[in-house]
């Protein structure tokens, strides 16, 4: 961070919780200067002043003061313009005063007043900044003014008190601001710990989800008729996909909670051009609401629509704050309404509640304040603020009591040519991904076909229709097809049946292709259904151009690589002592059909194997504490139960002879080096489950070569991507190698070698797993030789490599997520 930037940070961060002082500020200094120049004219003297610089003062206060009227596409300048109006109307407009008369005891007091408030309004570091600039610049100006500057040494031999005054004034804010950080730290630590204690019931019950979706009758008709009903099936559907999202965003409301509890800036570098109807609907559709009568009482206006650009996430969090309040309020009232308006860059939610008093209204955004709720933390609506804010808008509200309550979110224009660039972009990846490609358009709607088909006409692919499910089967088995968008509702054979019976070989020559649904039902049931369908997305009815050619694009993408079928169906036991590393490989796993049962230690699979059900594999980290996948391995072999013969695959980051060895010892079937790579992890799996004898050496996978010098492993990215995972994984585990990293640094500042060789372990596995191949390579030279000669490294500067390299590897996989999420 360069000198000039830590200045502004510590400023930013002084009014990080939106203080109300510097508004209070602006309207002083907007009424102060002219009534002081008025009282100056009212004495018999006239010393120096001047209406003009007075005048410039008072309205630079003024617009300060008023910063809830300044537009939208103005208020991220705010602050840089308090930053100027507190260096002009207070040490500048002073000092010049008091030079330009000559010093005396009034100059004295004016420049202690003007002091005393640059203390109050601003943290130390700058109080002296701007004072020694405005001392600078008023020296400037009175010289460039006054036809014979003197010097004031009356004044100037007065100021040893007012140097005085800014050493304490400073050292008292400095030990204020420690007290105050030392306080938010552990309430950061806090909120840590609890977020750590709850992301871990709701990870298992994600997973318990999974595997209840793996058990739920296909949504064909013909499977719901001879299971349960069709009511009783998609009932079973809609708990699922609502339980799911509410784990899902709970998960991300801990996030949120954390980003706000540390202040933490909005991340930028992820946005993209979002659809304002588009996003409100879906915020309300995936909405956990306790009964459909709460449902009914939202409802969504879109009188015109239009785009945006922000992050859907965050602004879905927004929405769910503003509905989660409103719902609040009205549950006293069975016939108040929540109207959410989209029109002129505006989201209007409005609630036909009891409505909130004035004094409510002025500290609704203030972090930490609740109103009229019990239990409630104070950080949604400032976090809403933040979001609002990081999105080039803002977020207002206006109430009448007994009558309303109405937020306005205002965003910033996106201009013609950003609307137009926002359109071809993708579209020109599009292109070039179907070119010569066939598509089949499968709806009973012949006018949703020829609107379907005019919209992808742009892609430049052969397109054939079909008018119902029986004829769209009839074109698949004498047609190779890249693509299928199928109806899921149609008459006599609906497109679940369709994608069953070409999933189960019925059609050969397409058994594989890509399928895409195209749906009315809510975005949560139907990404659920298809899932279990084999399909490969769904779009959802309507939909616009962009949005249909950016979903048949990313299922074409996801579809190129699929696992093979060995295994559908195995129970699959994943043992590693890290739950971040576990998860890349648990979602290949599940993407290819299996069961996966996750464990943290050796003891943890003894005890696993010792279950009913057993398992088909097992995949191990040698390097756990306790008891080693070595000794764990060992340990099954000696065993007289059934599973001894299970098949173990080890994992390991450090590939060594000795580590090779050993393993083979242990009675270990195969070996995989972290990274794991998709395709090798399916290799090895299918070689041992399938008795094919397979080389107990670390292989590679084809095609998946890193080049030399390559900041970001971009193959296995796409791996993620494919699999539907690449956001949710780098979310965990960039905030990770950041924590490795600060472990690593302080382990070595105490000359700590075990603990520091335990960093560099995990931040090796880390960093493979998240892409980062130039940090992984750069953490394995380091880390290899130190293991070898229990020593620390000779070269110089490695601590300070290994920090830079993983502040670019941050920076590069938040572009790489950013330029995949925008098309």
């Amino acid at each position: 961070m360069s000198f000039l930037s830590r200045f502004w940070e510590e400023y930013k961060g002084y009014y990080s919780h939106d203080r109300p002082v510097l508004k209070f500020a602006g309207y002083s200094g907007a009424v102060a200067f002219p009534v002081f120049y008025m009282l100056q004219q009212l004495r018999s003297t006239h010393p120096y002043d001047s209406a003009v610089l007075r005048t410039i003062a008072a309205l630079m206060f003024l617009m300060v003061a008023l910063r809830d009227y300044w537009p939208a596409r103005l208020k991220p300048f705010y602050l840089p313009w308090t930053y100027a109006t507190l260096l002009y109307g207070l040490p500048f407009f002073f000092i010049f005063m008091s030079l330009k008369n000559t010093g005396g005891v009034v100059s004295v007091a004016n420049t202690f007043m003007a002091v005393f408030f640059l203390i109050l309004l601003t943290d130390w570091r700058n109080t002296i900044a701007m004072l020694l600039i405005g001392a600078g610049l008023a020296t400037v100006a009175y010289m460039a003014t006054t036809p014979h500057p003197t010097v004031p040494v009356d004044y100037i031999g007065r100021l040893p008190p007012l140097i005085l005054v800014v050493i304490c004034g400073s050292l008292f804010k400095f030990t204020e601001k420690q007290i105050q950080a030392e306080r938010l730290e552990a309430v950061r630590a806090l909120a840590g710990s609890i977020a750590h204690e709850m992301r871990t019931p709701l990870g298992q019950i994600k997973h318990m989800l999974e595997s209840m979706q793996q058990a739920l009758p296909p949504p064909t008709a013909t499977a719901q008729a001879q299971t349960l009903g069709p009511s009783q099936v998609d009932s079973l559907y809609r708990h699922v996909a609502q339980s799911e999202i509410a784990v899902k965003r709970g998960l991300q409301v801990i996030a949120m909670t954390l980003d706000e509890v540390s202040a933490k800036p909005v991340d930028t570098i992820g946005f993209s051009y979002l659809s304002a109807a588009e996003a409100t609907s879906k915020a309300v559709q995936e909405y956990v609401f306790e009964s459909d009568a709460e449902r009914h009482r939202v409802k969504v206006d879109v009188l015109s629509d239009f785009n945006f650009r922000g992050d859907e996430t965050a602004y879905l969090f927004v929405l769910f704050n503003l509905i989660k309040n409103a719902m609040y309020y009205l549950a006293s009232d069975v016939d108040a309404r929540v109207t959410i308006t989209v029109a002129h860059n505006q989201v209007r939610v409005r609630d036909t509640g009891p409505g909130m008093s004035a004094d409510a209204l002025a500290r609704l955004f203030r972090p930490f304040s609740s109103v009229g709720k019990t239990g409630g933390t104070g950080l949604g609506l400032a976090y809403c603020q933040r979001v609002m804010q990081a999105f080039g808008g803002d977020i207002t509200c206006e109430s009448v009591p007994g009558e309303y309550t109405e937020f306005a979110l205002s965003f910033a224009p996106v201009t013609d040519e950003e609307e137009l660039a926002n359109r071809l972009a993708p579209l020109a990846r599009a292109q070039a991904a179907f070119a010569g490609k066939r598509l089949l358009i499968v709806d009973d709607d012949a006018a949703q076909r020829v609107t379907t088909r005019h919209k992808l006409a742009a892609l430049g692919a052969e397109i054939d229709q079909a008018a119902d499910g029986r004829r769209a089967l009839d074109a698949l088995s004498r047609q190779r097809y890249d693509l299928v968008l199928l109806d899921l509702n149609m008459p006599v054979l609906d497109g679940y049946a369709v994608a069953q019976r070409v999933r189960q070989g019925q059609m050969p020559v397409n058994r594989d292709v890509c399928i895409v649904a195209y749906t009315s039902e809510p975005s949560h049931i139907a990404g659920i259904k298809t899932h279990k369908a084999g399909m490969d997305g769904f779009v959802n009815k309507p939909c616009s151009q962009p949005a249909l050619v950016q979903a048949l694009h990313q299922a074409l993408i996801k579809r190129r690589v699929r696992p093979d079928t060995t295994l559908v169906g195995r129970r699959v036991l994943l043992a590693d002592d890290s739950a971040l590393n576990r998860r890349a490989v648990a979602a290949y796993l599940r993407h290819a059909g299996a069961t996966v049962v996750e464990v943290g230690h050796g003891q943890a699979v003894l005890e696993q194997l010792r279950l009913p059900g057993g398992c088909d594999a097992i995949l191990m980290d040698i390097n756990m504490p306790g008891m080693s996948g070595v000794q764990t391995a060992q340990a099954i072999r000696n065993s007289a139960s059934p599973f001894r013969n299970v098949p173990i695959v080890a994992l390991t980051a450090h590939s060594d002879d000795a580590t090779s060895r050993a393993a083979s010892q242990a009675g270990m079937n195969s070996f995989i080096t972290k990274p794991v790579e998709a395709g090798v992890l399916y290799r090895a799996l299918h070689d041992v489950l399938c008795g094919e004898p397979a080389p107990l050496e670390p292989s590679s996978a084809p095609g998946s070569t890193v080049p030399a010098g390559a900041l970001l492993d971009v193959d296995r990215l796409e791996s993620y991507r494919r699999i539907g995972m690449l956001e949710e994984l780098l979310s965990d585990y960039m905030p990770e190698i950041e924590r490795l990293v600060e472990r690593l640094e302080g382990s070595a500042g105490r000359q700590d070698l075990p603990q520091t060789l335990d960093a560099l372990h995990s931040l090796l596995g880390m960093s493979g797993e998240a892409g980062g191949s130039s940090l992984h390579e750069l953490v394995r030279s380091v880390y290899v030789p130190m293991v070898e000669t229990g020593a620390w490294p000779a070269q110089a500067g490695w601590l300070q490599q290994i920090r830079a390299t993983t502040l670019q590897t941050q920076q590069a996989l938040k572009a790489h997520a950013a330029m995949h999420a925008a098309g």
